[in-house]
């Protein structure tokens, strides 16, 4: 730990990976995108043992999980999405992939949240768009977060990008999030850990870093 000006600077995984500066952001783990991923079955399990760890050792936990509107209120952005994914030519020949409320909305059971765990609905890529999540760290004195889910490319990487513009140290658990291609991983990592700004590590260095030793 590096310290200056009164404030204590984390170096390494160990100093970030805190209950007392570091919450656990588990995203969009939802019934309707991880069949989506081939590596969906082998992210949820890294997530379980994520979560178990971050219980054990009391942990602030975040969920967050993505709905589309209905195309009646949906605007400009999401109709141009949905006819850019779903390769249509008008909004109208378009379906919101999953709605609120809708079963592909809901978080796998496998890492069903539990009481005092909360989640984050959103229509936004970043999960910090348009949420309370800023908010809420920032009034639990949180000041870094250790980030899973699906998917690297689409959200994740918005939301890690956005975070260290808001001065909040990132943990990328390496493994432990999905990608639709390989090809889309590799070029979507190296441009995150370019700068050396995020943390990323794999899931047995970020589990034994959170444990208290």
């Amino acid at each position: 730990m590096t310290e200056a000006y009164g404030l204590s600077i984390p170096d390494q995984l160990a100093e970030v990976c805190t209950p007392a500066r570091c919450a656990v952001i588990i995203y969009d783990m939802q019934q309707g995108i991880v069949p989506q991923i081939s590596s969906g079955r082998e992210v949820t399990v890294l997530c379980s043992r994520l979560l178990e760890t971050a219980r054990a050792d009391g942990y602030r936990v975040f969920f967050t999980r993505h709905f589309f509107l209905p195309n009646t209120l949906a605007g400009i952005g999401q109709l141009r999405r949905a006819m850019v994914w779903q390769r249509k030519k008008r909004p109208e020949e378009t379906k919101p992939f999953f709605l609120q409320g809708s079963p592909g909305w809901q978080i796998v059971p496998e890492l069903a949240p539990r009481e005092g765990e909360v989640v984050i609905d959103k229509i936004t890529m970043s999960a910090f768009e348009g949420t309370f999540l800023n908010l809420a760290m920032r009034d639990a004195h949180l000041d870094s977060f250790i980030i899973a889910g699906i998917a690297l490319e689409v959200g994740i990487a918005p939301t890690v990008r956005q975070a260290l513009d808001l001065n909040l140290c990132p943990v990328l658990v390496t493994d432990a999030c999905g990608s639709k291609t390989a090809e889309a991983r590799e070029q979507t990592m190296a441009t995150l850990t370019e700068t050396g700004e995020v943390f990323a590590f794999s899931t047995a260095e970020v589990l034994s870093a959170m444990t208290p030793h």
